[in-house]
């Protein structure tokens, strides 16, 4: 029987009859259709006054002003083309293509079988804080105590923290930009306002001490520096750091977090400096540093902050109502991953080895398009070029290329490969390459990308 038959009553009589459990003195219940339908309208006004009732889905005004990363959607997208049968070559993500070394690897899978598998304290456990506060001795030159160290779930979680901790609605935080993505979206999570500082290509994207001082206010809370760099790869030199700090130590209420997670990627003749270790900066500086990049470990999610130890117990007590202490099978193999030696030792020169090499072939390749400009990266694995001399042109089967974004739709369709545009990072001219691919992908996505480029040419003379 269709269902249609049971939901109305028969249309050729006026009546009918529904059968009911006998009770005393009645047999069945008889209804007119007036009845039914009167009782059908009832019903109605009654769901929709439950439907005006629903829940309410809104979301929190703080949380729907947050921007969704778009390096993740590109690498998302791309892996969807992927998954299609679309061989697309992803340069979006920032994840090295290497395994995790091995000795790292064996000491995460031999804390399993150890039975390592229980919470740890919160704040990690105190042979990796132990740890921690060694290398960052012997490699930065930076004293801290196990109780100055709070260790993460990802470096990412560290930032996050931090600026929950120290920054109230109404405060400024200082971004030079190109910046990471997340940045800004931080400072919004805490209620503060991102104040974005340009920064030249012609300077390699470095950010100008006068530049600092022009915006420096009362409300100004935090500074925000990643060197190496992501997204151009460039590298502050001790010198700059030094202009930097004799700014922010006229400012009793500015603080630095000081991104450090890249340190170990760089390219000769470039230093790392942490900025804590410079005079006056160890008391106001929240230094953040991590496992992911270094040693391959991305999938692990473990990192760490180092600071005074009211920043660190604030951020511990935030960690504490979050998430809790980081994996206890990743502490076990970030322990290892610091015994490999000073820098990381063989490991971490082996692939900082190579990812010198894919930058050597990538700037030489980009420097042959007209109209590109490129400063060399000195750290980490990423190019930032400025494409910005193709906006406003005609590609014949696709329409205008009017700002990164559409030219990394552009590339994405007639080269396959995916690229993250410069907006994303505050730089609407330039686009952002992830280097962390073999030497063979960079050479195919190059042909690619220089085929697709040669469909267009730069409207203005560069």
């Amino acid at each position: 029987m269709a269902f249609s038959s049971l939901a109305t009553p028969s249309s050729s009589s006026s009546s009918f009859t529904l059968p009911t459990k006998p009770s005393p003195g009645a047999g069945s219940v008889s209804f007119s259709r007036a009845s039914w339908e009167r009782g059908q309208g009832t019903r109605k006004v009654r769901m929709a006054a439950v439907r005006a009732e629903a829940v309410d889905t809104s979301i929190s005004p703080r949380v729907s002003a947050l921007r969704p990363s778009k390096t993740m959607a590109i690498a998302d997208q791309a892996s969807a083309l992927r998954q299609a049968g679309v061989p697309v070559i992803g340069l979006a993500a920032g994840e090295p293509d290497f395994d995790t070394p091995a000795a790292i690897a064996e000491a995460g899978m031999n804390a399993i079988r150890d039975g390592s598998t229980r919470y740890t304290p919160n704040a990690g456990t105190m042979e990796l804080r132990k740890a921690i506060c060694n290398k960052l001795q012997e490699e930065n030159g930076l004293s801290y105590s196990p109780d100055q160290v709070l260790v993460s779930n990802g470096a990412k979680q560290c930032i996050t923290q931090a600026v929950l901790a120290v920054c109230s609605p109404g405060d400024e935080v200082l971004i030079p930009a190109p910046f990471w993505v997340s940045y800004p979206e931080m400072a919004r999570l805490a209620g503060a306002t991102p104040v974005i500082l340009p920064t030249s290509i012609s300077d390699n994207f470095l950010l100008k001490p006068e530049s600092l001082a022009s915006v420096i206010t009362e409300k100004s809370r935090l500074l925000i520096l990643c060197s190496p760099s992501n997204p151009t790869g460039s590298v502050y030199p001790r010198e700059l750091l030094e202009e930097i700090a004799d700014i922010v130590k006229k400012y009793p209420r500015l603080l630095v977090l000081s991104d450090e997670i890249y340190e170990h990627i760089i390219y000769h003749p470039a230093k790392h400096t942490s900025f804590a270790a410079l005079p006056g900066m160890w008391d106001r500086t929240l230094t953040v540093n991590g496992f992911s990049k270094a040693f391959a470990m991305t999938g692990w999610r473990l990192g760490y902050l180092a600071a005074p130890k009211h920043f660190v117990s604030a951020c511990g007590k935030i960690q504490s109502q979050y998430t809790s202490g980081a994996s206890s099978i990743s502490q076990k193999a970030g322990l290892a991953a610091l015994n490999l030696g000073y820098a990381g030792g063989e490991a971490v020169s082996t692939m900082v080895k190579a990812f010198q090499e894919r930058r050597d072939y990538l700037v030489r390749s980009f420097k042959e398009l007209p109209g590109v400009k490129i400063s060399e990266p000195q750290g980490a694995f990423y190019l930032f070029i400025d494409f910005s001399s193709y906006y406003g042109s005609e590609v014949e089967g696709f329409g205008t290329i009017k700002d990164s974004e559409t030219l990394c739709m552009f590339l994405l369709e007639k080269a396959q490969v995916a690229l993250v545009p410069g907006d994303a990072f505050g730089d609407d001219k330039g686009v952002r390459i992830s280097y962390a691919a073999a030497l063979s992908t960079l050479q195919d996505a190059m042909e690619k990308i220089k085929e697709a480029m040669a469909l267009v040419r730069p409207p203005v003379a560069v």
